[in-house]
């Protein structure tokens, strides 16, 4: 495994920030498990997490013009780093107002023992919710959450407390990885949140 001090780094029209590798799950179709990156980072393994100031030079690095949306999503689960994630969020607001997403395992509130989505209004476009299966036990299976049996439970209530304050909520699937019945019944779930469902593709 190779490790560096990639922070930002682009992946097709936005700018993704990877603030840490640690991850309450341990997903049985990561593609952590067999590349050591995605887009244009050469490895997104870290030899440290980033502080906010790097973590805000890293994105310094790239011109405003030059990505859409500012995306927290590296080779762990971004809520894992939440102090630094809600200062650099609040720096990128007020210095460039770019649209901000968080892509989640939809745990951070487990993580951080309390209900964090307050933190995120304002700061916050969308959270991207990995909703992964429609079945508690088959959630399990698939992810492996640090959590047990409270993780699937926890991640919809995170879910519908972004969708009361938050402007878009996501949550999504892994194309191959649940039948045509199971994705029927996540849209479902996603109808009764107030979330839009995206089937996202599948990478090896």
């Amino acid at each position: 495994m190779n490790k560096g001090l990639t922070f930002a780094y682009r992946v097709g029209a936005n700018l993704y920030v990877n603030l840490t590798n640690r991850c309450s799950s341990a997903c049985t179709f990561c593609i952590r498990q067999n590349a050591n990156s995605v887009g244009e980072a050469d490895t997104l393994w870290l030899e440290h997490e980033p502080t906010a100031a790097e973590a805000l030079a890293a994105i310094e690095a790239f011109p405003p013009d030059s990505y859409n949306d500012l995306v927290f999503c590296g080779y762990g689960e971004p809520t894992m780093a939440l102090d630094v994630l809600l200062e650099v969020a609040a720096e990128v607001k007020r210095r460039w107002a770019k649209p901000i997403r968080i892509n989640t395992n939809g745990q951070g509130s487990l993580i951080a023992g309390r209900n964090i989505v307050p933190d995120l209004v304002g700061l916050v476009d969308t959270v991207s919710i990995s909703l992964n299966s429609p079945s508690p036990e088959r959630y399990l299976e698939l992810t492996r959450s640090q959590f047990g049996d409270q993780a699937f439970p926890a991640l919809l209530d995170f879910a519908r407390e972004c969708a009361q304050v938050l402007p878009h909520v996501v949550l999504s699937t892994v194309q191959t990885t649940l039948t045509p019945e199971e994705e029927q019944a996540c849209a479902r779930i996603c109808a009764e949140i107030g979330a839009t469902y995206r089937i996202r593709e599948w990478v090896d």
